[in-house]
């Protein structure tokens, strides 16, 4: 095995750090969602964490991290929305500034929650400018630390503590599936599972639009994509980490993808049956968990509800439509 940016050390680490400050978040089971695989699924309501997504394990844990003088003079970051809420909560809560570079058109609901949590936001437009360079550029001016959305080793690692709550609840798991965007999430499960139950098969999910994870597993390098059509926004990256990859290529037994329509079908799910809300992103792994027939049946499955965070006009509109 190559030299890996966290080990399952770093993940107990960031769960010691976030003892008492994230909600465990409950595992929940449906009878239904069982007669409709054959499985027994076991999912891990992310939706349910504060600021409404896994984001905050990790947005907390990296500044956590950061030496008490760099905490004093603040942060930056960029993101489609949970990560900058994560970020913007957990500044709130270690009293120091917080400044987030967000797309334009990201969801009013996660633009006004994050400015709530009292971040700067500084809009951009996805499609023509590099959110990337627009942070770096604040932070150098500003004296702050960038904490970006995934590829980092305290981001990562926080967030591979959902999976870690997940196994230690449910138990051995045959599988799990988890939603993928630049590879934080899906990472620091992966480096969880493997320590927890080396046999457990490992699933990243991303949207038909957004298959750059899938392209990159398969050719062994990190492939860019043009910004994808999705109404899975968290997982519109264009690309996986320098740092993610490595652990996915490593420890990752396999990417799907799954359509918008199966995201849409999963939501409509859990606001019917289980009486949850989670954002289209959040629904990735379970959609794609719905739809594996044969290759789940009779196992017990893992699956990451990673947020919850979706306009609610929006979100009645999507369920709405047959």
């Amino acid at each position: 095995m190559t030299q890996l940016a966290i080990s399952f050390a770093d993940v107990v680490e960031a769960h010691r750090r976030l003892r008492g400050v994230a909600h465990h978040t409950p595992v929940l089971t449906s009878a239904t969602a069982d007669a409709r695989t054959g499985a027994r699924l076991f999912f891990k309501c992310e939706n349910l964490q504060r600021m409404g997504a896994f984001k905050f394990r990790g947005g907390y844990n990296a500044i956590a991290s950061l030496a008490p003088a760099q905490r004093e003079r603040g942060v930056a970051a960029f993101s489609s929305g949970n990560h900058a809420q994560a970020i913007a909560l957990s500044a709130q809560l270690f009293g120091t500034r917080a400044v987030i570079v967000m797309p334009k058109d990201a969801p009013a609901v996660k633009i006004e929650a994050t400015r709530g949590y009292g971040a700067e936001v500084v809009l951009y437009d996805r499609y023509t400018e590099d959110r990337q360079a627009i942070t770096e550029r604040l932070a150098s001016e500003q004296g702050l630390a960038v904490i970006p959305p995934f590829d980092h080793p305290d981001v990562m690692a926080g967030q591979g503590t959902a999976a870690k709550e997940l196994f230690e609840e449910a138990g051995a798991l045959d599988v799990l599936y988890v939603p993928l965007g630049g590879g934080g999430l899906l990472s620091g499960s992966a480096v969880a599972a493997r320590a927890l139950h080396p046999h457990c098969r490992i699933i990243g999910v991303e949207p038909e639009a957004g298959n750059d994870g899938q392209q990159s597993l398969r050719a062994g390098r990190i492939i860019d994509i043009p910004t994808p059509q999705t109404l899975a926004d968290g997982a519109q990256t264009q690309h996986l980490g320098e740092l993610t990859f490595p652990v996915l290529r490593e420890l990752v037994d396999d990417i799907v993808t799954v359509s918008d329509a199966a995201l849409v079908e999963a939501m409509r799910f859990f606001a019917g049956r289980m009486k949850l809300v989670v954002e289209p992103t959040g629904c990735l792994g379970a959609a794609a968990a719905f739809a594996a027939g044969d290759q789940v049946a009779g196992k017990r499955v893992g699956v990451i509800l990673s947020g919850g965070n979706v306009d609610l006009r929006r979100f009645s509109t999507l369920i709405g439509n047959d």
